[in-house]
C-alpha cells in the first residue's frame, strides 16, 4: 500500500537556503561542542557522599549475605567430601574382598582342571557379567562342594555390593563437583561485591573521605544514644520486676520463694554460660574481619558467635541462617548479655549482646572485631534476638 506521507526536502533552510543534511549535522555538532566547552561540569556526573555511603553499605551488606551463602556451601562441601571419602574407602575394601573371593574360585577352577573335572563352568563364572544369572542358567551349583558354594555365595554378594557402592560413590562425586562449583560462584560473588565497594571508596578525595567519616560519626552517636535509652529502659524494668517479686514474696510467703528460686536457677545457668561466651568474644576484640573465617586469628560475624558460644560449651551451626533457629527468640526489651542479635530481613549479620545496648561483633571487611551499639545501622535493621542456651 502506497504511503500518503507528504514529502519534504532533506535538510533545513538557513536564511532561505536549503542546506544538505550532512552540512546541517556538522553545524549541529559544532554548536553542541561549543556549548559543552563553555558549560560548567554537571553536578549530576558524580554521586554525592551520601549516595556513595549508601552504595558502599549496600555492597557490604550484599557481601555479608554472599559470605553466609559461601559458608553454608563450604559446610555442605565438607560433609559431601567426607561422604565421598567414606564411600571410596568402602569400595576399596569391598573390591579387595571381591578379589579374594575371585581368587578362591579361581583356585577351585584350577584344581578341577588338574583333576580332569569340569573346570569351564567355574572359569566362565569368573568372566560372567552377572554371576547370579549364570547360575540360574546352569547346573553348576549342584556340582560344587559345600566349601565351593560358600565361596560362590561370597563372590556374588561382594560383586553386587561393590557394584552398588561404586555407583553410589560416582553419584556422590558428581554431587560434590556441583557443590564445589557453587562454592566457587559464591566466593566470586563476595569478591566482586567487595571489589566494587573498594573501587567506590578509592575514588573519594581527601575532603570527601573526611565528610564520609563525619557522616559515620553522626550515625555512631545516634546509635549510642539509642543504646543508652535501651539500657535505661531495661534498668527501670528490672527495678520494677524486683520490687514486684519482693512484694509477692512478702504477700504469699514460701510459695513465691520456691517459684523465684526455680527461675533464679535457670537464669544463673544461662548467665554462667553467657559469661564464658562474652569473655571469649572480648578476647577477640581487635582481630580483623575476614569473610569465611572462624578464628583464631580472624572472624566473620557468624564465625565469631559460633566460636564464642563454643567456648561456653554450646555448639552453634555455622551460618546466621541456622544460628537464628537455635534457642529461644525473645523480644528486644527482654534482651540479656550473651543473646544473639540478628540483622536485616535476610538475616545476614549477627552480634553477641554484652549489655547496655551494646554488642561485640565482626562488622565488615576492612574493620576489626569491636564493641558497638546494636543500633549501629538503625533499629529498623534488627531482625530478632535469640537466646541460644
Amino acid at each position: 500500500m502506497a504511503s500518503h506521507r507528504k514529502w519534504s526536502p532533506t535538510g533545513t533552510r538557513i536564511a532561505g537556503i536549503r542546506t544538505p543534511a550532512l552540512a546541517t549535522a556538522a553545524l549541529t555538532s559544532v554548536a553542541l561542542l561549543s556549548q559543552t566547552a563553555n558549560a560548567a561540569p554537571s553536578a549530576d556526573s558524580k554521586p554525592s557522599i551520601e549516595e556513595v555511603e549508601k552504595k558502599v553499605d549496600d555492597l557490604y551488606h550484599q557481601a555479608e549475605a554472599a559470605t553466609e551463602k559461601y559458608n553454608a556451601t563450604r559446610e555442605k562441601t565438607a560433609q559431601q567430601r567426607k561422604r565421598v571419602d567414606s564411600l571410596l574407602d568402602d569400595v576399596a575394601q569391598r573390591t579387595e574382598k571381591l578379589n579374594t573371593a575371585r581368587d578362591e574360585l579361581g583356585s577351585f577352577a584350577a584344581a578341577q582342571y588338574r583333576t580332569g573335572a569340569s573346570a569351564p563352568d567355574t572359569a566362565t563364572l569368573l568372566l560372567a557379567d552377572n554371576p547370579q544369572d549364570y547360575f540360574d542358567q546352569t547346573q553348576l551349583m549342584s556340582r560344587l562342594t559345600s566349601r565351593q558354594k560358600v565361596a560362590v555365595d561370597d563372590y556374588i554378594t561382594e560383586q553386587a555390593a561393590t557394584t552398588e557402592k561404586r555407583a553410589e560413590a560416582s553419584q556422590s562425586l558428581q554431587t560434590l563437583t556441583t557443590t564445589q562449583s557453587a562454592l566457587r560462584t559464591s566466593k566470586a560473588d563476595v569478591q566482586r561485591k567487595l571489589a566494587e565497594a573498594r573501587d567506590l571508596l578509592s575514588k573519594l578525595t581527601a575532603e570527601e573521605k573526611a565528610r564520609l567519616a563525619a557522616i559515620e560519626k553522626k550515625k555512631q552517636e545516634a546509635a549510642d544514644r539509642k543504646a543508652a535509652e535501651l539500657a535505661q529502659q531495661q534498668a527501670a524494668a528490672d527495678k520494677k520486676a524486683q520490687e514486684a517479686a519482693a512484694q509477692q514474696q512478702t504477700t504469699t510467703g514460701t510459695t513465691a520463694t520456691t517459684a523465684t528460686t526455680g527461675s533464679s536457677a535457670t537464669d544463673s545457668s544461662y548467665t554462667a554460660k553467657a559469661d564464658k561466651a562474652l569473655a571469649f568474644a572480648r578476647a577477640q576484640v581487635g582481630k580483623p574481619y575476614v569473610w569465611g573465617a572462624t578464628g583464631p586469628g580472624s572472624y566473620d560475624c557468624s564465625g565469631l558467635t559460633q566460636a564464642a558460644w563454643k567456648a561456653a560449651g554450646v555448639d552453634l551451626p555455622r551460618t546466621t541462617w541456622d544460628q537464628v533457629n537455635v534457642g529461644t527468640t525473645v523480644p528486644l526489651s527482654d534482651i540479656k548479655p550473651g543473646d544473639l542479635v540478628f540483622f536485616y530481613d535476610d538475616i545476614s549479620h549477627v552480634g553477641l549482646y554484652v549489655g547496655n545496648g551494646m554488642m561485640i561483633h565482626a562488622p565488615k571487611p576492612g574493620a576489626y572485631v569491636r564493641e558497638e551499639s546494636i543500633f549501629y545501622g538503625g533499629e529498623s535493621i534488627i531482625h530478632s534476638v535469640v537466646r541460644p542456651a
